[in-house]
């Protein structure tokens, strides 16, 4: 849709990429605005255990899907983690039976993700290779 971006910052950045880092990037590049960093409830829950949860939460707010058979206490990690009080915002739809990962791996596989993903998304995933498993250099 118009005004929307897509980012291959991930895609092109060589060696492992980090949430923060992609984070900082995205803002020095796209200014002052109110981000979020969309996950599924399942992330939510290891989300104290990521690489730099705290600077994460600086640069975006995080906007959460549940998954079936996932209850996360909310207090109990904000206990954990105090820097996530008031950047969790949770979205009221119906549960996912999937994540991003599984599609992922689906596409690694040479499997179909059409009825996983807007057809847009899995038009943008074959037009650019993305998540097929990388040949080995001779």
């Amino acid at each position: 849709t118009p005004g929307d971006l897509v980012s291959r910052v991930e895609v092109d950045r060589p060696g492992p990429s980090y949430t923060a880092d992609t984070l900082e990037t995205l803002t020095d590049e796209l200014g002052p605005a109110r981000c979020f960093f969309l996950m599924g409830e399942d992330s939510l829950r290891d989300f104290p255990t990521w690489r730099d949860p705290e600077r994460i939460l600086e640069l975006a707010e995080l906007g959460v899907v549940g998954r079936p058979g996932i209850d996360t206490d909310l207090e109990q990690l904000t206990a954990a983690l105090p820097a996530l009080a008031g950047r969790v915002h949770v979205a009221q739809i119906d549960e996912l039976p999937y994540s991003s990962s599984e599609i992922r791996q689906r596409v690694a596989n040479g499997l179909p993700i059409d009825d996983l993903t807007a057809e847009p998304v899995v038009q943008y995933i074959q037009d650019h290779g993305l998540y097929l498993p990388r040949e080995a250099s001779d």
